[in-house]
Parts: C-alpha cells; sequence; structure tokens
C-alpha cells in the first residue's frame, strides 16, 4: 500500500492512552527536570524482542520509547512493533520517523520533524508536506520538532543529505535553533548521529540550550553516565540513547539514568 492509499483512509484513530496529549505529558514532567527517551530500532529488534527490551528500558527508568531509525522500514513491521511495545509499556511511545514508509498509527505520537540543515528540500518539508494528511486523518499526534544534525552526523547525516553544523561553531547551531523555535517548533533535536564515536560537545549543547526558550533533545554518541551529567549540566532536557540499548548496555542504561534522576533531585531506586 502507498503513503497516498493509506492517508486516503478514514479509520478510527485507535486508543489513546494520554489524554491530554503526548506533547503536553512531555512538558509537564519537564517541569520536573529532566527526561530519557530510548530509541529502538525496528529493523533491528521488531516486535517481542522491542517490547522486551522497552520493557527492561521503563523498568530502569526511561520516560519514553522512540520507534524508528532505518531507512526503508515498511509499515507492517512499523505497526507489528509499535503494537508490540505499547502493549508493554505503560510510557509514551513516539514514530520517530525516517520517512513516510516509517509512520504507524499504532503509537502514541510521532515527532513531526523537519531536518532543518539539509540541503535536501524533501527532508526540510516536501515529505512532511506528503505525510500530513495521513497524520490528520489517523489520528496521530504530531510534535513539532526542529532536527539538526551536527558533525560527524553519521549514517543520519549522509542520508539527509546534511550540511552539518560544527561541533566548534555554537553560533551557527544557535541560528538554526532559534529559527526552529521562531517558526513554531516545540522541540529542538541535536543529533551526533547514531553510533556517533562522541556525543554532542557540551559547550555547543550550553550555547543552545542558553538562547532556547523551547526544550532540547540531545542524541547521539552517548556512551557513559559521564557523557550523560556533561550534557545535562549544559542544559539538555531530554537524553536520547539507542545503540548503547541494542546492543545489550542496559547496566550502562542504568547509570545514565542514574544522572537523569540525580538531576531531577530524585533519589536512586532501593
Amino acid at each position: 500500500m502507498t503513503q497516498e492509499e493509506r492517508g486516503a483512509r478514514r479509520d478510527p484513530p485507535g486508543p489513546r492512552r494520554f489524554a491530554g496529549g503526548v506533547l503536553p505529558w512531555i512538558l509537564g514532567r519537564l517541569r520536573e527536570g529532566p527526561l530519557h527517551l530510548t530509541l529502538l530500532d525496528p529493523e533491528k529488534l521488531s516486535g517481542t524482542a522491542a517490547a522486551r527490551l522497552a520493557q527492561e528500558a521503563a523498568r530502569r527508568g526511561s520516560d519514553g520509547i522512540l520507534l524508528g531509525g532505518s531507512t526503508g522500514i515498511g509499515p507492517s513491521l512499523m505497526d507489528e512493533t509499535a503494537r508490540a511495545i505499547r502493549g508493554s509499556v505503560s510510557c509514551p511511545v513516539v514514530v520517530f520517523p525516517q520517512g513516510p514508509e516509517s509512520l504507524t498509527r499504532e503509537a502514541d505520537a510521532l515527532f513531526f520533524m523537519s531536518l532543518l540543515n539539509s540541503r535536501d528540500l524533501d527532508f526540510v518539508i516536501r515529505t512532511q508536506a506528503r505525510s500530513a494528511l495521513w497524520v490528520r486523518r489517523s489520528g496521530l499526534e504530531p510534535i513539532p520538532v526542529g532536527y539538526l544534525v551536527v558533525a560527524p552526523g553519521m549514517r543520519v547525516g549522509e542520508v539527509g543529505r546534511a550540511d552539518l553544523l560544527p561541533r566548534s561553531d555554537p553560533e551557527r547551531a544557535c541560528g538554526y535553533a532559534l529559527a526552529a523555535q521562531y517558526l513554531g517548533m516545540r522541540l529542538v533535536y541535536l543529533e551526533a548521529g547514531s553510533g556517533a564515536p562522541d556525543p554532542v560537545p557540551p559547550d555547543l549543547v550550553r550555547a543552545v540550550a542558553g538562547v532556547l526558550e523551547i526544550p532540547l533533545i540531545v542524541g547521539g554518541g552517548i556512551r557513559t553516565a559521564g557523557d550523560a551529567k556533561k550534557l545535562l549540566e549544559a542544559g539538555a532536557n531530554i537524553l536520547v540513547t539507542g545503540t548503547l540499548v541494542e546492543q545489550g548496555g542496559l547496566e550502562v542504561l542504568a547509570q545514565i539514568l542514574g544522572e537523569v534522576r540525580k538531576h531531577r533531585g530524585e533519589r536512586p531506586p532501593p
């Protein structure tokens, strides 16, 4: 089924677990302190396996699940994986789309992202325009996100034809981030790329956080509790880890989540 055919369907939306919306839920939780999201790729972990890992991440304190990552993920795989994960966790399940084929109405919400520093208008606005009617008809909650890829960018930078933001040029990153805010986007996402050797530099995060009035998400290359601590101290509101979790690093994830709890002023679990 093509995206146009899927968009033409007028099926009633699936049951919604966050009556007031996922974005208000996120913003409300952020008043208590920073959050953590676990990114799972259905191409690497689907169905029951993804659900088990999502459940383990949530049990350790991750605040939500992002679902996406690879290019070319088909709708049936996304539907199956989102349905399995939603049945296993009480936290939000949010689509992290790589294109129209990765959309599913089985999630709670969708990061409706624009890759603002792409050289290809498909990633900035054209794909979003082609998908917008499907999103409206699906009942899936769109959360507008300004997505910015920082060097080295890894696969997402390559596929998204990103004009990578230099790690040593915070003023340029601040300009893009503020543009996202002024355009009405509700979140800004700084992405170093899945599997990046290092996360976004804390100095760059600090500069961007210092000019924004909307929450800042940081992902890519976060491998240790020390990485998380530096990014949180620099002003990141939401941290995202994916590769670490998929490779079985649940104990390290627990340490990262410990840093998130510390910045919320919470005691560690007994």
